[in-house]
């Protein structure tokens, strides 16, 4: 089963000032369609620090398969998620964020305006979502085909042993 944390970033759902509506949806998203378990959630500032921290901690220590996030993704001066996303993968997933500001863009213009980063850091997959609870289930739609395949490949479960045999030539 697929283990997963989602990560609200909001300095006034932080203060307990705004509900946050996007992490229920990443929620019933997940556990719905994925079969996911949701082992942490947390609503956080738009903090780097405490940003990378946590992603740090959920997925080294932790061990989850998979971190979503929500919020801190725009051109605001604290949006800040990006920056603390790139400083704790150790690879870039690009096809997800472009797969997600392409179809996001058939919506509105505004997609373009997203810095959302997604990447590997060990075997957890670290995915920043959008902080608007319509924008989420858009975005988590358009990506969730896929992720049961990659996660599979992360934790070595499907494929990794063809990746890395080497067949001699045959000869004749």
């Amino acid at each position: 089963m697929i283990t997963v944390g989602v990560l609200t970033i909001s300095d006034r759902g932080a203060r307990g000032e705004y509900e946050d509506k996007s992490g229920p949806v990443i929620r019933a998203i997940v556990t719905e369609r994925l079969g996911a378990r949701l082992v942490k959630y947390e609503i956080i500032p738009d903090e780097i620090e405490l940003i990378r921290s946590t992603l740090i901690n959920w997925a080294d220590e932790a061990g989850l398969d998979l971190i979503l996030t929500t919020g801190g993704t725009g051109f605001a001066p604290r949006d800040v998620t990006p920056e603390a996303t790139r400083a704790v993968i150790e690879r870039e997933t690009p096809g997800l964020t472009e797969a997600m500001r392409a179809e996001s863009l058939k919506v509105t213009p505004h997609a373009m305006l997203s810095r959302a980063v997604a990447g590997i850091r060990g075997h957890t997959l670290i995915i920043n979502l959008p902080g608007s609870p319509k924008a989420v289930r858009e975005n988590l739609e358009t990506i969730l085909p896929a992720l049961p395949h990659g996660l599979e490949l992360l934790q070595g479960l499907a494929g990794a042993d063809q990746r890395h045999e080497h067949k001699e030539p045959v000869k004749e």
